[in-house]
């Protein structure tokens, strides 16, 4: 999987530790979904660092919420937008690092990727063990 960092906003984490994250997560992924992974195969991934107001702009057209969000993930072509400020803000609100919450957004976005979703409250469950999995490795 070849993937593509830009950084529209100024942060300080390697481009190396994203291909880390998503490699790790493609990994865990296939051995505990090796079906499921077969059938997204995913050569290209771009990400894009942003600022608050890029995201929302990008929220309300894409799903008429008119409001910054963390992360947004797209399948065609995939690619996972997350909002600086907001990872900022919520790894202060949540006592870890920037780092940390880079990686949890990472991981989410690149689950919706694939096809998962948290609308019901099983696959909710079933989404935050597999994050939460892919997260201990990364560590």
């Amino acid at each position: 999987m070849i993937i593509e960092v830009n950084k529209l906003v100024k942060s300080w984490i390697s481009k190396k530790f994203y291909s880390l994250v998503l490699k790790q997560s493609a990994r865990v992924l296939k051995a505990c979904l090796p079906d499921r992974q077969a059938e997204k195969k995913i050569d290209n991934l771009s990400i894009a660092l942003v600022s608050g107001q890029t995201i929302k702009k990008l929220n309300h057209q894409y799903r008429r919420i008119n409001q910054v969000t963390d992360v947004l993930s797209f399948d065609d072509p995939p690619q996972i937008i997350i909002c600086w400020p907001q990872l900022k803000k919520q790894a202060k609100e949540q006592k870890h690092s920037q780092k940390k919450e880079l990686a949890i957004l990472l991981i989410h976005g690149f689950l919706h990727i694939l096809g998962h979703d948290h609308r019901r409250k099983t696959d909710r469950i079933k989404m935050e063990k597999m994050e939460a999995k892919i997260l201990k490795l990364i560590k």
